[in-house]
């Protein structure tokens, strides 16, 4: 927004928006390898203690500007080993359902905190100096680091460290991650569809302060049009990964994706039906709010990348996907700030949608046509297996006890079902 208002360029303000996916492209693939090198739970406790020893450092009284960018960013690189060592580890943790619910809440919880972040931020600032508000930042990642020492079980290494047949260097790593994404159809798949879906449906980002602009009149409704998506995520992602089941919510993932999709192609469309003002506006809020419910579809492309990634290289695979993800929402912000520097803003978000339809039917086609891994072909096995099982025990019984109490019979199969699945 500062950008904007001292330039008035799209471009430039896009640019500055781009920047915050810089380290996961400097540094992701890379760094999450460490996921898979080291135990998990050190690869979080120790990026929460480099970050409270970086971000104290920041808060030196005098601190030179260029050496405080610096620390900064390496603040920000502490954050792909980190991601994936806890996307990793969620995944070894929690099977099934379970790791879809746990998704939603992670999701759900990042969203609150960030939003309760800024508004603490902004008190914090008010209230103190600068360097006393640093201080309390670094404390907020050792309070973490103390957590997760006490609270997580201690786990070995996916991988053994520097053994016959494993990768010796990060770069190799690295390398095998993408290795194994490329080889899988259903892996390519998968990652194909979600950064294609992001570069069009987070490509309005780039475009949110002329969007306010053109559709309010003010630069200061920015900030709700950057706040409309992320709240229709958690709102969706709490509804799909908390009350839907597994089968509902594979079939949920083409409606989804298309109305994260057409909702930022309306949004695009408000211009031309309502004049500058409130009405507009509210409604510009209320698409991009329902694209963001429709960002839930999140939720089963990350079980259904989950059970396609063997444990051994899941912080690899993660750091691999993460950064690319990274590379296409920054690229896409960029080229929606390129756009309005010849259209409308609300033009390029109804372009990003338009084409954004388009441009996922390849991707979502590859993965209904990709065979199921090996993981989840099991687990539907295994499901169906004891639901059989547990429905012939019923039938036994309830021939066993012919003339008994037949609620108690259909009581205990529904026990068994349960207990099964």
């Amino acid at each position: 927004m500062l950008v904007y208002q001292r330039t008035d360029s799209a471009l430039l303000s896009a640019v500055t928006f781009a920047i915050s996916y810089l380290p996961w492209l400097l540094g992701g693939p890379v760094l999450a390898s460490l996921a898979d090198r080291f135990p998990r739970h050190r690869v979080l406790i120790a990026s929460d203690v480099t970050r409270a020893l970086l971000v104290a450092l920041m808060a030196v009284p005098g601190m030179p500007l260029p050496l405080l960018l610096v620390l900064l960013l390496a603040v920000s690189l502490c954050s792909p080993p980190f991601e994936a060592a806890r996307s990793a580890l969620m995944a070894d943790v929690l099977h099934g359902d379970r790791y879809a619910v746990a998704t939603a809440l992670t999701g759900i919880t990042a969203q609150v905190s960030q939003l309760f972040g800024f508004v603490i931020g902004g008190v914090l600032l008010v209230s103190f100096s600068p360097s006393v508000a640093l201080l309390i930042d670094a404390a907020t990642f050792a309070v973490s680091a103390v957590w997760l020492a006490l609270r997580l079980q201690r786990r070995p290494a996916p991988v053994p460290e520097a053994a016959d047949g494993v990768d010796r260097s990060l770069w190799a790593a690295t390398a095998s991650g993408v290795r194994l994404i490329a080889a899988a159809p259903r892996l390519r798949a998968i990652v194909g569809l979600t950064w294609v879906a992001a570069l069009f449906v987070n490509a309005p980002e780039g475009v949110a302060t002329p969007l306010a602009l053109q559709v309010q009149g003010t630069i200061a409704a920015t900030g709700l049009l950057l706040a409309a998506n992320p709240a229709g995520t958690a709102l969706g992602g709490l509804v799909v990964g908390r009350f839907c089941p597994p089968d509902l919510r594979d079939r949920l993932l083409a409606p989804l994706l298309a109305l994260s999709l057409v909702g930022v192609l309306l949004a695009g469309l408000v211009p031309l039906v309502l004049d500058r003002g409130a009405a507009s506006y509210v409604a510009v809020l209320a698409l991009l709010f329902l694209a963001g419910v429709g960002g839930a579809c999140s939720i089963p492309l990350n079980v259904a990348f989950v059970q396609a990634v063997p444990s051994a290289y899941r912080g690899r695979a993660f750091g691999v996907a993460g950064a690319g993800l990274a590379g296409v929402q920054g690229l896409g912000v960029v080229l929606a700030g390129l756009g309005a520097e010849a259209l409308a803003p609300s033009t390029v978000v109804a372009l990003c949608g338009a084409v954004g339809l388009l441009a996922v039917a390849g991707p979502l086609l590859a993965l209904r046509r990709a065979p199921l891994p090996a993981t989840a072909t099991a687990t539907a096995t295994a499901t169906a297996t004891a639901t059989a099982t547990a429905t012939a025990t019923a039938t036994a019984t309830a021939t066993a006890t012919a003339g008994g109490d037949t609620a108690h019979v259909a009581s205990v199969s529904g026990a068994e079902g349960r207990s099964g699945a």
